[in-house]
């Protein structure tokens, strides 16, 4: 058997459009849903772990059903809390009060959402759950899991895997419908 490998796909394209939709359950659109296909047709899967939100649900769940791979829907896979600016766009938030957002982005871990979670505390959840998806059943010599999730639970588990400083997670690229590989044998347990 080879490495055991995750493939981390995140949502396709939303109903709501673009903005801030962090524990908002807003629903995929039919193109996300096309979009989602289209990046996992031709691969095949052991496992598939989802986050429960319906943007990930949806398609985790019909996946799972078409091709007979069990599903687990693991809540620490969840998008972090945005707090005030759930449902929002950037624009909206900047023509009201562009200090707050802007220091988000200048460094996340010192300055998270008004009312939202902190970044620190959303990356030990996302970890965890990586750690017990990285164990799974204790065999997991060749399996290949997909985990379906969102923006920034990708990019916390690449900042981990690339050995970059968590404060970066917003210079990684993660597009909709984007798929991320990663050896589960490949990085460390976080300390």
């Amino acid at each position: 058997m080879g490495q055991a490998v995750a493939c981390l796909l995140r949502h396709g394209e939303t109903e709501g459009g673009s903005g801030y939709y962090g524990v908002t359950d807003v629903a995929l659109s039919s193109h996300g849903m096309r979009q989602m296909e289209a990046a996992t047709r031709d691969a095949a899967w052991d496992r598939i772990v989802s986050s429960p939100l319906r943007r990930c649900r949806a398609f985790a769940d019909r996946l799972s059903q078409e091709r007979g791979v069990p599903l687990a829907v693991d809540e620490r896979l969840s998008e972090m809390n945005f707090g005030a600016w759930e449902g929002r766009t950037a624009a909206a938030i900047m023509a009201e009060d562009p200090e707050p957002l802007t220091r988000f982005w200048q460094d996340p871990l010192a300055h998270p959402p008004p009312g939202g979670e902190r970044l620190d505390h959303f990356a030990a959840r996302v970890w965890e759950a990586w750690r017990d998806i990285r164990r799974g059943d204790g065999n997991l010599a060749g399996q290949r899991v997909l985990v379906v999730t969102h923006g920034g639970p990708i990019r916390v588990i690449l900042c981990r895997i690339q050995a970059l400083p968590l404060a970066r997670l917003m210079e990684l690229k993660v597009d909709h419908a984007s798929l991320h590989r990663a050896e589960l044998g490949s990085c460390s347990d976080p300390t």
